[in-house]
């Protein structure tokens, strides 16, 4: 016989707070689920917690020594949460982070803030650079990546999607007469990369826009100079919307445009299993990234 923690929190909350209906605001839950709790934590134990007088519920004898006793664990699951909270301040040495440089320049930073917060003692080197690399041989420790690792004996995590979409300066947008529609924009010269342009090709024609090679009239291998070129006016270009957001100088080019899907990865190797700050900035970065 061995109680479920959640269902021995469910009703501990419920004597601190004093009502069920307030237990479950205070644990985000709803009413029914959280009296289901403690129906099953009655049955589990073959006790009767709590007796109804009135509107009002009131814990037995049986109800108040069990919860003298969850009181005691309810204090060590605190303590437990701040030695852990030690635990992670103690962990230290470097963390080398591979990821696109539009993406270290603009999304990572908040990320980073938090790792610094939770992890002081940890060096966090970021690799900025738009080609892919080679975690097996521990060029780094943890790649964001927008496309799937192929390499075995490399574990990844798909996060929540990110989308795209076409951004210009409202000048440039103003020079092409406003496009309204795919075969509008077409006419538009766009920034573009040195390899991968085929792919941007193919999205766009599928979303109505019959891009060619010619359209790509600047192209570089830097992500950074790129969006740069295109918040000076000299193109337009697909970026992902969380950058372009955060971009002054910028708009849509094509409001209703589909956006673009854009996967995302968090891929690191197998010292995750060993290493404990590894394991602990490849967890953070998750929860940011998901």
């Amino acid at each position: 016989m061995t109680p479920d923690w959640n269902q021995l929190r469910a009703l501990l909350v419920t004597v601190e707070a004093g009502s069920l209906s307030a237990a479950a605001k205070r644990l985000n839950l709803t009413q029914p689920t959280l009296g289901r709790q403690v129906a099953a934590l009655e049955d589990t134990l073959g006790l009767v917690l709590f007796e109804r007088v009135g509107r009002r519920l009131v814990l037995t004898e049986a109800g108040r020594q069990l919860v003298e006793h969850l009181k005691t664990m309810g204090e060590a699951a605190e303590r437990v949460a701040l030695t852990a909270t030690g635990q992670s301040q103690a962990i230290e040495g470097t963390v080398r982070l591979t990821v696109a440089d539009i993406y270290a320049g603009y999304v990572l930073p908040p990320m980073l803030e938090r790792i610094r917060r939770e992890a002081p003692a940890i060096r966090i080197e970021v690799l900025a650079t738009g080609s892919i690399s080679d975690l097996l041989r521990r060029e780094a420790d943890i790649a964001i990546r927008h496309v799937r690792p192929e390499q075995d004996g490399l574990i990844a995590r798909r996060c929540r999607d990110t989308s795209g979409q076409v951004y210009a300066t409202p000048d440039l947008l103003e020079r092409m007469g406003h496009p309204k529609t795919g075969q509008d924009l077409a006419r538009g010269d766009f920034i573009g990369a040195l390899e991968g342009n085929a792919d941007f090709i193919v999205v766009m024609r599928a979303r109505g826009v019959p891009l060619t090679d010619a359209n790509f009239r600047l192209a570089t291998q830097s992500g950074l100079t790129g969006w740069e070129w295109v918040r000076r006016g000299m193109g337009l270009g697909g970026m992902v919307e969380a950058v372009g957001r955060v971009t002054p100088d910028v708009v849509e080019a094509l409001p209703g445009l589909e956006p673009i899907p854009v996967p995302v990865w968090l891929v690191t190797h197998r010292e995750l299993h060993t290493s404990r700050r590894i394991r602990l900035v490849f967890d953070l970065l998750a929860e940011a990234l998901s």
